[in-house]
């Protein structure tokens, strides 16, 4: 399975080999992009092994040309050591590979939908390479996964129908707790990424009656930075010290402008956070009358929604009581289930060719 230390991928990765691992399954971690954390190398040892490969991500170079050697890479590790089934979480990492194995592509998100999702416009014509390499990754897949339906539309969308598509949704092994709340607001996102818009939770927080205290980082991997004023910017935390935060928050708020599935959100509302989130399609989705929903580029919104539950018991814990039960139906087995099934159909389809041949 290829993972990433960036983005939300790792945290899908490491709970989604450690429900699968009880079945039977052995996971080979394969990491591309800048190196993980040594907290994060330990987690992913814990689960499988860990090789990682001096290879890009798609949404961090400029050509195609800088991946040519991204597909050859997986596929001679994948034959090197003996592995029955690619799980690639970029569609571009399916677009050049040659293999005879079942290969599965999860799209958790991808420039192109990026693009329409924050900016509303198509890539800019220097990268329009990404919408072919990523439409080639996604029908040169056996499977093709998104973690939502409205990803799925957005997919279908950019690149056409397609008949292999599904939707499996995304689940958290994160603790549920019913601890005493303090009276905070929590955030947390790669704030330098535009799509979580980190800027109009900061221009809330200046109006909001409880302290707004995000974490994560503000500056990426190519020096985007996002200056934050008026929110306490806690910085990059491990996902314990997060999920700790989440669990002594009231209330929880993520003014995305792009989420594909969005599981700082689930996370919070496992912690029994009520959630204020941005109005868009994947939250409304999944979210729908189980929390209190705000224009993403109004700051005077986010702050009056926030303000609302703050001065609100009753409302504030009718919808973390409504979001935590919401919480349930994104559950680990029901994922593990899901994947086991495309997992074995697969393989069964590998077994019966290798049969005949």
């Amino acid at each position: 399975m290829t993972i990433d230390a960036v983005g939300g991928v790792w945290r899908y990765a490491m709970d989604l080999a450690a429900s699968l691992r009880p079945q039977g399954y052995e996971f080979l971690f394969v990491g591309l992009g800048p190196q993980p954390s040594v907290h994060q190398e330990k987690e992913a040892s814990e689960l499988g092994r860990l090789h990682w490969l001096q290879a890009p991500l798609d949404w961090m170079v400029k050509s195609e040309d800088d991946l040519s050697l991204v597909g050859p890479a997986i596929a001679n590790l994948a034959h090197a050591e003996a592995v029955d089934l690619l799980h690639l979480n970029l569609p571009s990492q399916a677009a050049a590979i040659e293999t005879k194995l079942p290969v599965i592509v999860m799209s958790h998100s991808c420039v192109v939908t990026w693009f329409a999702g924050v900016r509303r416009e198509a890539v800019p014509l220097d990268c329009q390479w990404h919408h072919k390499i990523n439409r080639c990754g996604l029908m040169r897949a056996d499977v093709a996964l998104a973690p939502s339906r409205s990803h799925a539309r957005m997919l279908e969308n950019a690149y056409g129908a397609m008949d292999r598509l599904h939707v499996v949704y995304n689940a958290s092994r994160s603790q549920k707790t019913s601890q005493i709340k303090d009276r905070i607001v929590c955030a947390a996102a790669r704030w330098w990424d535009d799509g979580k818009n980190g800027q109009t939770l900061d221009e809330a927080a200046a109006l909001t009656a409880w302290p707004i205290m995000i974490a994560g980082p503000n500056t990426g991997p190519d020096g985007q930075t996002l200056p934050i004023r008026h929110a306490q910017h806690l910085g990059a935390l491990s996902h314990a010290d997060v999920m700790a935060l989440m669990g002594r928050s009231s209330i929880f708020a993520s003014p995305s402008l792009y989420e594909p599935f969005g599981l700082a959100a689930l996370e919070a509302a496992r912690a029994h956070s009520a959630l204020v989130l941005a109005d868009i399609p994947t939250y409304r989705e999944l979210w729908s009358e189980a929390a209190l929903f705000a224009d993403p580029g109004a700051p005077e919104a986010w702050a009056a929604g926030i303000n609302r539950l703050c001065e609100d018991n009753d409302l504030r814990t009718q919808l973390a009581d409504k979001a935590a039960e919401r919480a349930k139906r994104f559950d680990l087995s029901s994922q593990a289930e899901a994947m086991a099934g495309f997992y074995t159909s697969l393989l069964r389809q590998k077994s019966e060719l290798s049969a005949a041949e």
